[in-house]
């Protein structure tokens, strides 16, 4: 029999390369969602002969079922995962570059430099992240268009991504600073940004790559929080927010695929970025780093 622990690495190994595929295939469907085969998934008036809440069938013209216009739930899921992952994709990356390179002055130049970035960091964490964000979104207005969403909603998003890289930028910075090709450097009459652009820089990127991950997880359900709302991407275009409040209450129980596959989709989405983020901080912790 294969030892425990063997049988565990293999089961976590499996949900690894499952996850990866997951989002792979998935950014993939998403970026070429045009060039697919797919139903109609936001025009009502080329819907009108198609039947409303059809049921899922993997050997239909809509496997995955229509909702009550008609349009398909597998073509609206797809474009839904364009919205969020552009959305998502542009915030963490927004987030990673100013909340990186905030984090790491706050780190190595330490005192006042670092208390007043902590403060402003610590206070926008202190605000529930939801209530933040609702206050963002009500004051720039529910986006229209896809480009409109990722705009509005990532700003809205960065508000919560930023300060959360910060602390984590800040945290690898001081763990790195103390180090001592650090100190050989700055015996070496190194300037402090050569310091941190080629000797710090290079080891906080990779902790924080993989904290991206979660972040993005948890952006994700933050993003579908606020089409929910109704503060996100408007229908008809579809979102996975929006396409879950569709379904409310009384379609979940007369009509429960309309609502549970896009949560399905988002569900699968969030479970493999943490999945991921998990296995990319394990093998770039900064305490098993070798420098």
């Amino acid at each position: 029999m294969p030892e425990p622990s063997r049988t565990r690495r293999r089961r976590i190994d499996l949900a690894f390369w499952f996850s990866l595929g997951w989002l792979v295939v998935l950014t993939g469907c998403a970026l070429l969602a045009d060039l697919l085969p797919l139903g109609n998934a936001d025009d009502t008036t080329q819907t009108i002969g198609i039947a409303g809440y059809a049921r899922p069938d993997l050997f239909s013209a809509n496997p995955l079922g229509t909702n009550g216009f008609g349009l398909d739930l597998l073509a609206r899921s797809i474009y839904g995962a364009r919205v969020s992952l552009l959305t998502v994709g542009c915030t963490v990356l927004v987030s990673l570059l100013i909340g990186g390179a905030v984090g790491m002055v706050a780190g190595y130049f330490r005192g006042w430099v670092d208390v007043v970035i902590g403060v402003f960091a610590d206070a926008a964490l202190v605000i529930p992240a939801l209530v933040l964000l609702i206050a963002f979104a009500a004051v720039l207005g529910p986006p229209r268009t896809v480009p409109e969403a990722v705009l509005k909603s990532g700003l809205a998003l960065a508000v919560v991504g930023i300060p959360t890289m910060i602390r984590l930028a800040r945290a690898n910075t001081l763990l790195f600073a103390q180090r001592e090709f650090v100190t050989a450097s700055r015996a070496m009459g190194a300037r402090h940004t050569r310091i941190l652009i080629r000797e710090l820089l290079p080891n906080v990127a990779l902790p924080l790559v993989s904290y991206a991950f979660i972040v993005a997880a948890v952006l994700i359900v933050a993003e579908g929080s606020l089409a929910f709302l109704g503060l996100g991407l408007q229908q008809p275009a579809p979102s996975w927010g929006n396409m879950i409040a569709e379904g409310g209450l009384r379609e979940l129980r007369r009509h429960p695929h309309v609502p549970l596959i896009p949560g399905v989709f988002m569900f699968l989405t969030v479970f493999s970025l943490n999945i991921v983020g998990e296995r990319a901080r394990a093998r770039w912790d900064p305490r098993d780093l070798q420098v």
